[in-house]
Formats: C-alpha cells, structure tokens, sequence
C-alpha cells in the first residue's frame, strides 16, 4: 500500500560554540562540519527518495540559521522550494539559553529543581515549557500535513520540537521526550496512509 505522505523531518547539523549550551532561539550558525554533514544527508535524501512514486514537494524550515543553511543546502540537492515556519523554531529556554546544565544548577538551583520534577509544564525564566512547544508543534505539522497529498515533504527542524513531533505522533507521554535521541543532521521517516502516521525511522545518521 503506497503512502500518501512521505514526511522527513531533519534536525540541523552540527553548530559553532560548545555543544552541551542550551541554544533555545541563540543564532548560532553550522560549523563546518555541519555543513558537510548537511551536504551528505541531502545526497543521501535525494537517492532514498526516489523509492516512492511521489513527488518531492517542499523543504520546510525554522528561520534559525543553523537550520535555514542546512535547508538551504538540501532543497537546493532536490531542487525543491524552501518555506520558512515560525513554529518550527527550537524550544525557547529564556534566560538559561547559552547556559550548561551546571551554570544552570548553579544560577537557578530552585527552578532546575522544579525543571527536573516536571519538565512537562514547567518553563525556564522566559521560556517555553513542554506543552508550549506541543501546541505549536501540533499546529504546524498540522497545516503541513493538510496542506499536501500524494507527495514527500521534508522539515529541519531542532532536537528540541522533533523530539515533541515525534512524542505526538507515537501518542507518547510528553514527559517521556528526552528518551528519543536527535543527533545533528539526524533524518526520522514517518508515512502517512490518510490520518494515520506510521513511523519508519527515528535517528537515522548516515553521515559518519
């Protein structure tokens, strides 16, 4: 039975900085590593594609530059459009963004704790807790799914949203997000047969 969707949601490749910092809504670009990690996923993309009879249609994006680039570089390999999303940015962390967890335990020992007991409703100082980012993770796959029919769409994104995405999709407590891994210029598969998603792949690396 052939899929009406194909959904490839990507997180971005690697960025510049320490990698362990909370980067929320931090503009931090690719390395250049990333770049080429990005560069070896969109070849790759465009030969896995072609095993569906469906058209590949659009590259949807989070406005963050590290992914932009690398959406950038893989609707260029397709040669498909690229459409920015808001709702497709990275969790905000607020004032613990660019922070390691010990600066966090140290500055903000009272809220890490409350973190830690419920990372579902809490939300750091200024930032968005997990049922923030489900809303708005929810709307927009929502208008993407709706929007397409008989085609593959392809979405980067960051660890933070896809791992709400996919919690969604599997109907898998939100408390649970952290027991899916997304490492950069990770590829998740997911078909749709009308309303119902089938999950193919979750983490598939195939840069290194």
């Amino acid at each position: 039975m052939k899929p009406d969707i194909v959904l490839y949601l990507l997180r971005h490749g690697e960025t510049e900085g320490y990698k362990r910092a909370y980067k929320g809504h931090i503009d931090i670009p690719l390395s250049k590593s990333g770049e080429k990690q990005a560069y070896q996923i969109a070849k790759f993309l465009r030969e896995y594609s072609e095993r569906y009879e469906l058209k590949k249609e659009v590259v949807y994006s989070s406005p963050l530059s590290r992914a932009k680039k690398t959406a950038d570089i893989l609707a260029e390999e397709l040669s498909v459009p690229l459409e920015i999303r808001e709702n497709l940015k990275e969790r905000s962390f607020g004032k613990w963004e660019g922070l390691t967890i010990n600066d966090i335990v140290s500055l903000y020992p009272e809220e890490f704790e409350r973190w830690r007991r419920n990372p579902l409703k809490f939300s750091p100082p200024e930032g968005e807790s997990t049922e923030d980012v489900s809303k708005r993770a929810k709307a927009v796959l929502r208008e993407i799914v709706d929007t397409h029919n008989s085609s593959q769409i392809f979405i980067v994104a960051h660890g933070g949203i896809n791992r709400v995405i996919i919690c969604n999709i599997l109907e898998i407590p939100l408390e649970n997000i952290f027991r899916i891994e997304q490492e950069f210029a990770c590829v998740n598969i997911i078909e749709f047969y009308g309303q119902n998603p089938v999950v193919k792949l979750i983490n598939g690396v195939f840069w290194k």
